[in-house]
């Protein structure tokens, strides 16, 4: 294990600091495109991916029906390209339970993770189910209730997930999950569904995890996971070996505020451990890759304080940023999920916000 953290500790890509140029900040625009009918209220957007006809596509927490607390709160909604409602996908689906996020694959299939049920879905372009992953605990069983975070955590089990959050694909069709809140792994599943492998466990050592909240793959298929918790990125080939990790240490304002909740505070190490690990500087809540494009492909995370999203090269250098916590259009209220179809286009679905944003980036115009 010493070897294994010190080969990483050579990999780790350097941060932005005092020291350095901080990265410029990117100009962009926010428009709030969706067009709902009058009747129709998006709750928390936990989730939102573009397919290649720019047909939206938002998860989000509503259509709340069960009690107070604990109520199913998901609903998979499509839109067109001029933000029109166009149908709900999956309605009364039993894996409905907690919205977490909703992906497209290169096929056009529509994915999503629920986190409350365990489960992830695959509906066709027709919006017809055609594959089923993990498990919902049965509702007959007088024991159900919601799952525990014990420490340690319980062994986990194949083909099943605990508080599963997101997936993606490589140039071979094997799919990649994140598994998750209580399940420190990812999962690897072969194009016909069948369970190949998972690797990762519960910590702060490098190969280890505390809170796998997004998972992308790039052209080359290498395998990134937002390691939340432990504030970095860890980048890994398909058969789990580490590659790299990637850390974002971007200067912001000494007067920034977070969208909700006492500001972060610094300890002895900077902003590490368990504590506060949700509003951590750079604490990568989302991964997106853009495609190939002229200049190649980059990669868009973002953190919920100071409410920033960052746009970054495949070797980890920050190459600007944008943003900032609040609540007015070009400020986010905790980034869940981000679509990115093309450098300068993205879509994001805000928690706190009961949004999602179209931004248009300008890097040309920063200074």
């Amino acid at each position: 294990m010493q070897r294994l953290f010190a080969a990483a500790l050579l990999l780790l890509i350097p941060c932005a600091s005092a020291a350095q140029t901080p990265p410029p900040q990117i100009p962009f625009e926010g428009i709030d495109v969706l067009k709902p009918p009058p009747d129709m209220h998006l709750g928390e957007v936990a989730g939102v991916a573009v397919n290649a006809q720019k047909h939206i596509f938002v998860f989000h927490r509503g259509n709340t029906d069960g009690p107070a607390y604990g109520a199913a709160a998901a609903q998979l909604l499509e839109f067109g390209p001029d933000g029109k409602f166009l149908r709900e996908i999956g309605k009364h689906l039993y894996a409905w339970s907690f919205a977490h996020t909703v992906r497209i694959d290169p096929q056009g299939n529509i994915w999503a993770a629920d986190k409350g049920s365990d489960m992830v879905i695959r509906f066709n372009p027709a919006g017809k189910v055609t594959m089923v992953f993990g498990r919902k605990p049965e509702a007959s069983d007088e024991n159900a209730h919601p799952l525990e975070h014990p420490m340690p955590p319980r062994p986990p089990v194949d083909g099943q997930f605990r508080q599963v959050t997101d997936m993606a694909w490589d140039s071979h069709g094997a799919t990649y999950i994140s598994d998750g809140y209580i399940n420190s792994r990812v999962a690897k599943i072969d194009k016909d569904g069948r369970w190949l492998k998972s690797w990762g466990s519960f910590g702060s050592e490098p190969g280890q995890f505390n809170t796998l909240h997004a998972i992308a793959v790039d052209a080359h298929d290498r395998v990134y996971v937002a390691d939340r918790g432990n504030r970095r990125i860890q980048v890994f080939d398909t058969e789990g070996k580490l590659l790299k990790i990637i850390t974002i240490d971007v200067p912001y304002p000494a007067d920034a505020a977070p969208a909700i909740g006492p500001r972060p505070q610094p300890g002895p190490d900077g902003f590490t451990g368990t504590g506060n690990q949700n509003q951590m500087p750079g604490s990568p809540w989302t991964l997106c890759i853009t495609p190939i494009g002229p200049k190649g492909q980059f990669l868009y995370v973002s953190d919920a304080f100071p409410g920033r999203i960052y746009k970054l090269d495949l070797d980890g250098h920050v190459l600007g940023w944008l943003g900032s916590a609040g609540k007015q259009l070009k400020q986010f209220g905790w980034v869940h999920e981000i679509a990115c179809p093309s450098e300068n286009e993205l879509y994001v679905g805000e928690i706190l916000n009961w949004r999602m944003q179209k931004l248009i980036l300008h890097p040309d115009r920063a200074r």
